[in-house]
């Protein structure tokens, strides 16, 4: 079978790939997208309850991990937030800043990847939607066979992100085609996920799911000063699932549940002030009424403020300001926003994306082994790595075609 020719293969019709696409095909060069999937960019349609939290403001290398905290720099560096809002005004798309820096449309997420699509159509991208990837193989060229034909290209990007919220239709396939091409890939994992606690803890947070409060969630030098949401199989919520991508199974972090507050010195006032009080209602004061009233006789006893003792209130005080947590697990890819590991990132060019040892072999975005935090960040890494590949791609002087 003749196979079509072309200057780039993306396999992938996310945000990566389709910023990937435009970037190179915009320049001259011929680009196909290729993704099994009949629509493109379904994560970006779903992302931030539909209006698709696109960047954000505060984006910086070390609101990202990766095995080299260092390897995002020069993308992000090239692709600002200031540069993605440009093309979102270009393209009249009204948009609004929420807490934190974080970036919404005010319509619909739609707009961004019909933004992203027309900017593809702009550069007469190929789009390959709905066509299965059945081989990859390299020789002079890398040729790609499908569902429906075989495609030849000196460039080829790995744009498929990683295996969270397989609903979608996401799955490992980069990994995959790393392993066969000898690119290392470290160990993937559930990023900015829901956390399962064990029973010690469920036992007493049975009737807590949909509670929800802010908090200072820690781990070690590493803090997030967000919502935490109550489940009824452990804890989620943006500080809850900021600090998921910081923990190892096993290892317990800390939930100050007054953050800003001195627990010690409030509990100590009440005894003075107001000694014929008991604990759920004092501790209803300050938390949700619900988990006031599971922490009290945990915490506090039945016994009038007036009958606290220093030793009862001290330990009390503790653990409102730094409740640990040992988690036993999290609710896995089907609930996790992003993918952590990924193709190493010392396999890679930081400037291009391309990997050191499969000259023409590039990885952008979730394929990565770089995770950024919750609002926008990862939506920005997408932007600025497949700028970087699409820009390196553009600047390869053509190969003489059969």
């Amino acid at each position: 079978m003749k196979a079509e020719a072309f200057d780039a293969i993306v396999l992938g019709a996310g945000a990566a790939g389709l910023m990937t696409a435009l970037s190179a095909a915009q320049r001259g060069k011929r680009v196909a997208v290729i993704d099994h999937n009949a629509q493109a960019g379904r994560k970006i349609l779903i992302s931030g309850g539909g209006r698709c939290n696109f960047t954000n403001l505060h984006v910086a290398p070390d609101r990202f991990l990766s095995g080299n905290r260092h390897f995002a720099r020069s993308a992000l560096a090239r692709f600002t937030p200031a540069d993605f809002i440009a093309m979102v005004d270009r393209h009249r798309i009204a948009w609004h800043e929420k807490t934190l820096g974080q970036l919404f449309c005010d319509g619909s997420a739609t707009a961004i990847l019909s933004m992203l699509l027309d900017e593809c159509a702009a550069g007469n991208v190929a789009m390959r939607l709905g066509e299965s990837v059945s081989d990859v193989s390299r020789g002079d060229m890398f040729r790609v066979t499908t569902s429906r034909g075989v495609l030849e290209a000196p460039a080829l990007v790995l744009a498929t992100g990683g295996p969270s919220i397989p609903k979608i239709g996401a799955s490992g396939f980069a990994y995959d085609l790393a392993h066969r091409f000898g690119v290392p890939v470290i160990a993937p994992r559930p990023g900015l996920v829901p956390l399962r606690v064990g029973n010690d803890d469920l036992g007493w947070m049975t009737d807590l799911s949909g509670v929800s409060l802010p908090v200072r969630a820690r781990f070690g030098k590493t803090h997030f000063d967000e919502a935490m949401l109550f489940t009824h199989r452990g804890l989620s919520g943006p500080a809850i699932l900021q600090i998921s991508s910081y923990l190892r199974e096993g290892e317990p972090f800390g939930v100050d549940l007054l953050p800003g507050q001195d627990p010690l010195s409030l509990l100590q006032t009440v005894r003075r002030e107001r000694p014929r009080a008991h604990a759920p209602a004092v501790l209803a004061n300050w938390l949700p009424r619900r988990l006031a009233e599971a922490l009290a006789p945990r915490l506090l006893g039945d016994k009038p403020a007036a009958d606290w003792s220093d030793r009862l209130i001290r330990p009390a005080a503790a653990a409102i300001h730094d409740w640990s947590v040992t988690p036993v697990g999290t609710e896995g890819y089907a609930k996790a926003e992003v993918t952590l590991g990924g193709v190493d990132t010392r396999a890679l060019s930081s400037r291009s994306m391309e990997c050191n040892s499969v000259p023409g072999l590039y990885v952008v975005g979730e394929a990565v082994d770089v995770t950024g935090w919750l609002g926008g960040y990862n939506f920005h890494w997408a932007w600025a790595s497949g700028r970087a590949a699409g820009l390196a791609i553009a600047e390869e002087r053509d190969e003489p075609r059969a």
